[in-house]
This record gives C-alpha cells, structure tokens and sequence, in this order.
C-alpha cells in the first residue's frame, strides 16, 4: 500500500471513528494490527542497531495506531533514545514529552534511566511534567 494512500485511509479511519459498524470496527482492526507490527519491527531495528530505520518504523507505528498506551509509551521512548543518541536533544525531549502525555508516571526501566545520554534528558523533562 502506498503512504499516500495509507495516509488517506488513517485520516478516513480517524473521521469516521465514532461509527459502531462492524465494517469500520474490521477497518479499524487492521490499521491498529499495522500499527502493531510497524512498532515490532522497529524494536527489532533498534536492537540490531539499525536506528535510521527503526525510527521510521517506529513512527510508522504512532501514525498507524497503537492499541495499548505500553505501546505507545515503548514507540515514543525507543524513537526518543535514538534522537538522544544521535545528538538531537529537542526531538529526545519532544519524544518524552509525548510518553509522558500517555502515562505521566511512567519510568524508565533502571538500566535505560541510568544511560549517561537520555537518562538525564528524562529526569528532565519528566520533572517539568
């Protein structure tokens, strides 16, 4: 499927969100199955190292549509870790900020909030939340 037609067809799924109808429950099922394996396949490339791909999954995943906010919250702190990593401190910052909008209490696990990088991004942020 092209993007601009994956496009169309999230912001049709988003417009027409509030119907019940078992069609539009079907449509939506597939896009948040998409969602899913964009958000696997990105974890899967940021665990080989490949973060230039992974962060386009991992948005691919956010834009598609997470089920679960433990995924949302894992897309928003890989792509977060990746932009931290790679010197991009107000798009680390940025990308917190939106885990932090899904669970305000939300932590990182203790060897993450220990990295010398993003741990101290996060305390950061988080301590302005």
């Amino acid at each position: 499927m092209s993007w601009i037609r994956l496009i169309a067809a999230a912001c049709l799924l988003a417009m027409l969100s509030a119907c019940a109808s078992e069609p539009m429950r079907a449509l939506q099922t597939l896009f948040k199955n998409e969602g899913a394996q964009a958000l696997s396949t990105g974890i899967r490339q940021y665990d080989d190292g490949n973060y230039a791909e992974s962060l386009k999954s991992l948005q691919s995943a956010v834009d598609l549509g997470l089920a679960g906010r433990s995924d949302r919250i894992k897309a928003y702190k890989h792509m977060a870790f990746i932009h931290c990593v790679a010197g991009r401190e107000r798009q680390c910052r940025e990308e917190f900020r939106k885990a932090l909008e899904v669970d305000p209490q939300m932590e990182l696990e203790p060897a993450e909030a220990g990295h010398p990088i993003w741990g101290p991004v996060f305390r950061a942020v988080k301590a302005r939340k």
